[in-house]
């Protein structure tokens, strides 16, 4: 790494999370840590929400895939504009409604406490499970770059993420967000362009290696059969939109946006602005991955068996070893940048809901600054233990499915008992709380089928959230009828 690299790095890396810490208030409120004040303008939100999605999964993780298989993975984000429209046509107007800035203060109301800490315990292990994932990613390029040990990279990046995060609040969080969310989408396109152009055939042979590949078409979205065992068209287009109803929905990062944007226009905005810019960007990312299997297939001695083994490399080995001085060090902050964004997104919002969900509603007469001081002390907490997840994702082959697999498991089915609270009204809690165990026991069981061999067939892990939602809402909508309650 050239001496202009790493100083374009540090400046920008630095510079972040200066401008994160320069939102901090000494008599700040609790209101400004979680909403912003809600005065944000819609454009500025919806960058925010456009820059968690894009974390490092996507800059890194997206381009391994495309490099290692085909496009099937791009099939999930087909299936954000159908989350992205109906959030922002009912979630949104609902959420402003309610007022808490807790996602998940109405399951409390419908169907008691044990609901809202149900889908918040499930909300804070997805978080982590991302922290982690992401926290490996960030550091992965400064491993490969400079030879840095991993683990201190992940620690120093952790450390830098957890001061922005709780000096700031939210409203630093969305700020940097949107920066970073441009200073991404330019370095993901350069790069694009140089690798296109650096082709030895041209820019065509990037389309005539992956057309043409031993291993089938690699611009395939995938089989569109009806196996569900394996990472089908189907399978992916399914938790797609499961998943993403459950983004858009019911996740804090977002209802948290949802409150800080000024009005309920600029807050309808952001959801779908968000989610269709979205889909363009991580196209670029599936195609950078594919037009580097073009590249390296054109150019086998430049890249390492080593390498290649391990997809999730090749893009930040590429960067390293291809790019122009300057240049180098601009991609490897865009990385940073995805990175931090989603990083910082979910302390914050980890953060609040350990304040609303698990130490307000035994301590109603809390003061500001101790509401402010448990915030501040839960941000250093929550990203501690990402810190520490992401040490222990070091041996994962593949972060995208590791992550698409936890994050199927760790939803719960949630997603399902907030539908069921929003959509029935004659649902009690007995019939909320049979669904939820039966949809608990169907996630064990495609989780676990697998690797205990269990009899029968073996779903794929992606369909963890889809049958688990699934079982939650018809189970609690059937024995609404076939068992009567008051409570």
């Amino acid at each position: 790494m050239q001496t202009l690299d790493f100083v374009i790095f540090l400046v920008f890396t630095l510079g972040v999370v200066l401008f994160g810490c320069s939102f901090f208030r000494k008599r700040g409120s609790s209101d400004e840590f979680t909403s912003a004040g809600r005065n944000l303008p819609g454009w500025l939100v919806g960058m925010s929400i456009f820059a968690t999605y894009v974390s490092s999964i996507s800059y890194i993780g997206y381009p391994g895939k495309a490099f290692a298989g085909n496009w099937n993975a791009f099939v999930f984000s087909l299936s954000i504009p159908v989350a992205s429209y109906l959030a922002a046509r009912y979630f949104v107007p609902f959420y402003r409604r309610e007022g808490s800035v807790s996602a998940y203060a109405f399951l409390e109301q419908r169907f008691g406490r044990w609901a809202r800490l149900y889908a918040s315990a499930c909300y804070l292990l997805t978080q982590v499970a991302r922290m982690g994932s992401i926290l490996y990613l960030l550091a992965l390029p400064m491993y490969i770059l400079m030879g840095w040990n991993i683990h201190a990279v992940i620690i120093a990046t952790s450390v830098a993420i957890i001061l922005y995060s709780m000096l700031g609040g939210i409203k630093a969080v969305i700020w940097t967000d949107a920066i970073q969310g441009f200073i991404l989408i330019a370095g993901a396109v350069v790069c694009l362009i140089l690798i296109f152009v650096n082709m030895p055939g041209g820019p065509s042979q990037v389309f005539d290696l992956a057309i043409h590949s031993p291993q089938g078409n690699k611009f395939s979205l995938g089989d569109f059969s009806s196996d569900l065992t394996t990472s089908t068209f189907w399978v992916c287009l399914i938790y797609g939109i499961f998943i993403n109803l459950q983004n858009y929905g019911i996740d804090q990062n977002y209802v948290q946006r949802y409150h800080a944007a000024k009005n309920l226009k600029a807050a309808r905005f952001s959801a779908t602005f968000g989610g269709y810019l979205f889909i363009p960007v991580s196209a670029v990312f599936f195609l950078i991955g594919t037009a580097l299997y073009s590249y390296y297939t054109a150019l086998p001695a430049q890249l390492p068996a080593s390498i290649s083994a391990k997809p999730d490399y090749v893009f930040p080995y590429f960067i390293v070893h291809s790019l122009p001085t300057g240049l180098r060090g601009l991609l490897i902050a865009s990385i940073f940048a995805a990175g931090m964004s989603t990083v910082a997104t979910s302390i914050t919002s980890s953060a609040t809901i350990v304040l609303t969900d698990y130490i307000r509603p035994f301590r109603k007469a809390m003061r500001e600054r101790s509401q402010l001081r448990v915030l501040q002390s839960s941000s250093i907490v929550v990203g501690i233990i990402g810190m520490i997840v992401a040490i222990g994702m070091l041996q994962v082959e593949s972060i995208i499915d590791a992550w698409w697999k936890l994050s199927s498991i760790f939803s719960g089915g949630m997603l399902g008992l907030f539908l069921l609270g929003w959509l029935t009204a004659k649902t009690r809690r007995i019939h909320a709380l049979i669904g939820v165990i039966v949809g608990v026991a169907v996630i064990a069981w495609i989780t676990l089928a697998e690797p205990l061999q269990l009899p029968g067939i073996h779903l794929h892990e992606y369909l963890a959230i889809v049958l688990g939602t699934t079982a939650i809402f018809v189970t609690g909508f059937l024995l609404t009828f076939l068992i009567k309650g008051n409570r």
